[in-house]
């Protein structure tokens, strides 16, 4: 079973918001709400600053506190991609899930249940790339196996510089930041 992650590489970003829009679209996400966004962080002082722009999401993490406590199960790693999605039939909406995530990638979906990017669980199935990925116009979004030592992912994060958003939490993200 393959284990998904996305690579983005901050370098070509233009945060233009096509991922955002395929997502919404893509999802049926109602208006007002948001799987993916985009983020700009300036690092540096003046007069010598960088700026990263960047897409964010769940990061389907390898240690996900959202799913340890949940405590009905709707939040669990999926067997196929070991992806991280919510059974929103059993989800109560406590929103324990949101409180244990440092990204803030959850929001209550306005039907009571959590919802949450799934790297496109119902294309990725299909064998096609995540909405985002499929009309990235930069070409800057890439998506695969990060156990196959072959896939376009695993190149490179084996010959780039990368960075994750917040290591120090200890959740083993899965969406890596080229720089």
């Amino acid at each position: 079973m393959p284990r998904f992650g996305m690579v983005i590489d901050t370098r070509k970003c233009v945060g233009c918001m096509d991922c955002v829009v395929a997502c919404q679209t893509e999802n049926d996400v109602p208006n007002g709400y948001c799987r993916d966004w985009i983020t700009t962080e300036v690092r540096g002082d003046y007069p010598t600053l960088a700026l990263e722009i960047r897409s964010e999401r769940c990061n389907h993490c390898d240690n996900p506190p959202c799913v340890s406590c949940c405590p009905t199960g709707a939040s669990h790693v999926e067997e196929f991609g070991k992806t991280v999605q919510v059974t929103k039939e059993k989800c109560i909406g406590c929103k324990a899930c949101i409180a244990s995530c440092p990204y803030g990638a959850r929001y209550v979906h306005p039907k009571g249940y959590i919802d949450k990017c799934t790297f496109c669980d119902h294309r990725t199935r299909e064998g096609l790339d995540p909405a985002c990925v499929s009309v990235c116009p930069t070409h800057c979004m890439h998506f695969g196996d990060l156990d196959d030592p072959k896939s376009k992912v695993s190149e490179l994060l084996r010959t780039e510089k990368y960075h994750t958003i917040m290591p120090e939490a200890g959740t083993k993200p899965r969406v890596f930041y080229l720089i």
